[in-house]
């Protein structure tokens, strides 16, 4: 299935570079080559391995920086084309080891060994040293390396190439494969292929200059010159100048489409049945009626001894600064994964945590992985609160056989949809009534998308928060059905099952958040909206900030994907002296 997604994805790179840029390659047989191997290139661009995987035939796992598998759906969609993380800083094992196990299998494995996006100076075609690391990889898989040389993609962060047809030139030149030399010993073979590939850098560099007679403008500029900025303007200047924005704009709303059209790729494994509509009137009876009060309070579970046994208990915990607690959930769902409620608790202390603050870390749709959040538990450790990693409905240890993580919280099952909120709303209840049990009556909530949008109905009806920021957070549900771009499978079968818009917002008062009230202090709320987000806009976060008054709103600059939300929220409330 992943082959299939990568040549999928690389169809649609050939399709929109097609129109705008017309690429050049020499040495494209030097790639066509049976085996494992490593292909190191320079880097100039976000857009390199995009255009560099054109002209290679076989698949490229790509090597990429771990900070963009963190936003969830990012992370979703490169690790479905088989890229995988590599710290940028630091030595990883795990990476490593990934990186020989896949090429010792006889694949590609693509990397760029300057580490970063580099021009100038900086850049290895002017001399600048190699990252220790391709040379290490090459030895120990006994496989070869096959450099390559990339030249004009930079242009691309100009608004102005994206034209159509306007054709920018991109020149591409691979080199010979250099053998990882295994009659050499280890120190010396190493040096060989540090020095060989250098030479082959700069070699390479040469001849597209010289065969394409390449003007300096031609040659590799930095992307803030390339969009218009001047490259030594101090960063508090350019952090506010327009251009700047714009850039970040054109960075972010292609990452949010393209993750947009693979959530609606999945979608297509769940069409609705000829009984859709009537089951969803059944429910709506059922429940329309309610108050979210009633909604979200946590059904009698009956165990074999005669008590309940869903309810989570913290009093079983060991003196281990993490541990995982699960329970049976009060919603019971049709697969048995999901039943199971699971968190995963840091202690500030593991003796003396009862009485101290906790910190709810709800997760985005599809999160790729909970390391990241891990990570900042640990942060919240340090600074006196206790942390809880909350399992959302169907992600992480509740995904059932043969699914995605996630793929069945969202879907065009509306009735699931809208059980699944509910589970996740009355199991923070039940988890958060635990700790009151232990003395713990001060909460916070940090919460990312979907998890946003569980945390913004939880304030409907619990209100010992200390702090709720909720980041990108799904708070309309009429524009996430009827507008999201990630939601236009749904509307399509929703159409097919003439379950119209009006049916639909009978429910409203009970999971759109922009149609109910906190019954906590709304001057404890933080709304962070990302300044180009497609899919929770601006816009729809605004609307809630002025309905639900006295909350705060900070704005930044990404996308609904993207990585600078968390940390920006996280130094925002430290500064209001919430944390």
């Amino acid at each position: 299935m992943k082959t299939g997604v990568y040549y999928a994805g690389k169809f649609l790179v050939k399709f929109v570079f097609g129109c705008v840029a017309r690429i050049h390659v020499i040495g494209r047989q030097n790639a066509d080559r049976a085996g494992g191997f490593l292909l190191a290139s320079n880097h100039i661009s976000h857009f390199d391995p995009f255009l560099i995987s054109l002209p290679v035939r076989r698949k490229i796992d790509w090597m990429t920086m771990a900070e963009f598998f963190r936003p969830p759906a990012l992370g979703f969609f490169l690790r479905s084309i088989d890229a995988f993380p590599a710290e940028r800083d630091r030595a990883d094992l795990k990476t490593i080891r990934t990186a020989i196990d896949r090429l010792k299998s006889g694949r590609i494995v693509g990397l760029f060994p300057e580490g970063g996006i580099r021009d100038g100076a900086r850049s290895l075609l002017d001399g600048a040293p190699l990252r220790p690391g391709a040379a290490t990889l090459a030895q120990i898989a006994d496989v070869p390396i096959v450099p390559c040389v990339i030249l004009g993609t930079d242009r691309f962060y100009s608004k102005k190439q994206w034209l159509p047809f306007r054709r920018t030139p991109v020149w591409i030149a691979i080199g010979r494969p250099i053998s990882c030399f295994p009659e050499s010993q280890k120190s010396q073979a190493r040096e060989r292929i540090e020095s060989e590939l250098a030479d082959a850098f700069k070699n390479l560099y040469a001849e597209l200059r010289e065969k394409f007679r390449l003007t300096t403008d031609d040659l590799p500029h930095s992307p803030q010159e390339r969009s218009g900025m001047r490259k030594d303007a101090p960063a508090s200047q350019s952090a506010d100048t327009p251009v700047r924005s714009k850039v970040r704009r054109v960075r972010a709303t292609p990452v949010d489409l393209l993750l947009c059209a693979s959530i609606n790729w999945i979608h297509r494994r769940h069409p609705l049945n000829g009984h859709s509509r009537q089951e969803m009137e059944r429910y709506l009876i059922a429940c329309e009626r309610l108050s979210p009060q009633e909604y979200y309070v946590p059904p009698q579970a009956i165990g074999s001894n005669g008590g309940s046994d869903s309810k989570p208990t913290v009093n079983g915990m060991r003196d281990s600064r993490m541990e995982t607690l699960s329970w049976r959930s009060p919603i019971e769902t049709a697969f048995a994964a999901n039943n199971t409620a699971r968190v995963d608790f840091f202690r500030t202390d593991a003796r003396t945590w009862t009485g101290a603050p906790t910190v709810f870390l709800l997760h985005a749709l599809m999160s790729s992985s909970p390391t990241g959040y891990y990570r900042w538990a640990e942060k919240f450790n340090e600074l006196g609160w206790n942390a809880c990693f909350v399992h959302l409905p169907y992600h992480f240890s509740r995904v059932p056989t043969g699914y995605w993580n996630g793929e069945l919280a969202i879907t065009p099952d509306l009735i699931r949809n809208a059980e699944g909120l509910r589970q996740g709303v009355i199991e923070l209840r039940q988890i958060m009534e635990s700790l009151r049990g232990h003395g713990c009556h001060e909460f916070g909530l940090l919460a990312t998308s979907y998890g946003g949008w569980i945390g913004a109905l939880l304030t409907l009806v619990e209100s010992d928060f200390r702090f709720v920021a909720l980041m990108s957070p799904i708070v309309n549900i009429e524009h996430a059905i009827w507008h999201s771009p990630a939601a236009r499978r749904i509307r399509r079968e929703l159409v097919q099952a003439n379950i119209e818009r009006a049916l639909v917002a009978r429910h409203f008062h009970l999971s759109s958040p922009l149609h109910g009230r906190p019954v906590c202090d709304p001057t404890r709320i933080l709304f962070v909206t990302g300044e180009f987000d497609s899919i929770a806009p601006p816009a729809e976060i605004e609307a809630i900030h002025q309905a639900w008054r006295g909350s705060e709103l900070l704005r930044v600059r990404q996308g609904h994907f993207g990585h600078r939300m968390m940390p920006e929220t996280i130094a925002y409330l430290k500064q209001r002296g919430d944390i």
